[in-house]
């Protein structure tokens, strides 16, 4: 395996581009877009996680098969993320008690 050899002038770009979009994530969350806040929000902090994967953890210059297993594992949270909003999605109401847990506090405390 070789060493690549990456320029510290990429890496104090790339860091002030992080910073930028820190920034930036900032100047979003003080102006109200609707249902856009979720999706800017998303979409710069996918921008500097590839960042931080691309450069900082040297993805960029790692072999095939490092970079298979990096795709594997975000497809493997993608999954995990549309499972767990498959269920949030389909729950009724907001804060519902199981029915289980209802006769429970009935049973304990009766009017």
């Amino acid at each position: 395996m070789t060493s690549h050899i990456v320029s510290p002038k990429i890496y104090v770009v790339v860091f002030l581009t992080l910073l930028a979009l820190t920034a930036l994530t900032t100047c979003v969350a003080f102006y109200d877009l609707g249902p856009l806040n979720t999706v800017a929000a998303m979409t710069i902090a996918v921008a500097k996680g590839l960042l931080v994967i691309l450069f900082f953890m040297h993805v960029r210059q790692s072999e095939h098969l490092v970079r298979v297993f990096v795709v594997a594992g975000f497809f493997w949270l993608a999954i995990l993320i549309v499972l767990t909003m498959s269920d949030f999605m389909t729950r009724g109401g907001d804060n519902q008690i199981p029915h289980t847990a209802t006769a429970i506090i009935q049973t304990r405390n009766p009017a």
